[in-house]
């Protein structure tokens, strides 16, 4: 495993802990965060969604933390308020785990920029 990997597995978990703080409970996968960030861009608070309710916020989700990069462009939203996504340019093609890190590492980026996280230093 490389050192990059490294960091970015200890920085993940560490975004880990603290969204367990932050909600009293450890999502248990990259798309429970994901869902989250949905919720969160939603800004509709807690509430019960249906199942195809949540894969959209996992999307919406997505094209959040892929925003930073360009390949996305918030475009508007719909008539009930949801945000809706134009992709900007192609996602370059990847296999599952180079997704996945693409996604964690947008995904730290985005508590970074959205809740000014950082990776506490080691002693904190």
């Amino acid at each position: 495993m490389f050192k990059r990997d490294l960091e970015l597995d200890r920085t993940w978990a560490a975004l880990l802990v603290e969204i367990e703080k932050m909600i009293g409970k450890k999502p248990k996968d990259l798309n429970g965060v994901l869902f989250l960030i949905g919720v969160q861009e939603l800004g509709r608070g807690k509430k019960i969604f249906s199942k195809e309710e949540k894969q959209d916020l996992i999307h919406i989700g997505i094209c959040k933390v892929l925003s930073y990069s360009g390949y996305y462009e918030l475009e508007g939203q719909d008539k009930d308020g949801w945000p809706y996504w134009k992709l900007i340019k192609k996602l370059p093609h990847f296999d599952l785990l180079e997704q996945e890190k693409l996604l964690k590492m947008h995904v730290i980026e985005y508590f970074e920029k959205e809740y000014d996280w950082s990776l506490p230093k080691h002693g904190e």
